[in-house]
């Protein structure tokens, strides 16, 4: 892999197109390569939300996330091949049923917000959704396993616990959303 890597700039996709893992040549505005680059996005996203003061714990979880997404975007960049296996799913649902456990049940819907850790893993949560969407979108018109879907599913609802668990981390709770505060609240 390091000799593939050496050289990055080939001009290959001069013309508008990029490889995939397979050797072959498609459209860079084709639905695999933007639901390859909704997946980056994301890994991108928890990067930067690594950058905060989290908790060891939920560092550990997110940076092995971090992994499991390079995996879900080969899986996307080799049409035909496997990478995601029910092992990552039922990592993701242990993590979903631990972190889950250690909160109050919600009586309201939440804004997205309180710390800056919880902010920012709402805007992961987003990006999820919508790479999601672009993996359903993939799934449309080509052959995609159910895995990368099923994951992307399911790290979009352990993100979303996660920001609740960092409001906690911080000392603070959730943000409700106030539905009866009418036009002047």
């Amino acid at each position: 892999m390091g000799n593939r890597l050496s050289k990055i700039a080939t001009r290959t996709g001069d013309d508008g197109t990029t490889g995939l893992g397979d050797g072959s040549r498609v459209r860079k505005d084709g639905v695999r390569i933007a639901a390859i680059g909704d997946v980056d996005e994301l890994n991108s996203s928890i990067g930067v939300l690594l950058c905060e003061t989290l908790p060891d714990d939920v560092r550990h979880a997110l940076t092995a996330i971090q992994h499991d997404l390079f995996d879900v975007g080969g899986e996307l960049c080799i049409p035909g091949h496997t990478m995601i296996t029910d092992a990552y799913l039922a990592r993701l649902d242990g993590w979903l049923a631990d972190y889950n456990a250690t909160l109050p049940p919600l009586q309201e819907f939440i804004l997205p917000g309180g710390s800056r850790a919880a902010a920012l893993a709402h805007v992961c949560r987003t990006v999820c959704r919508r790479a999601e969407r672009s993996i359903v979108a993939l799934g449309e018109t080509e052959d995609v396993e159910a895995a990368p879907r099923r994951y992307m599913n399911r790290l979009s609802d352990l993100l979303f616990v996660l920001a609740r668990v960092l409001n906690r981390a911080a000392g603070g709770s959730d943000v409700l959303w106030q539905h009866d505060r009418g036009a002047n609240g």
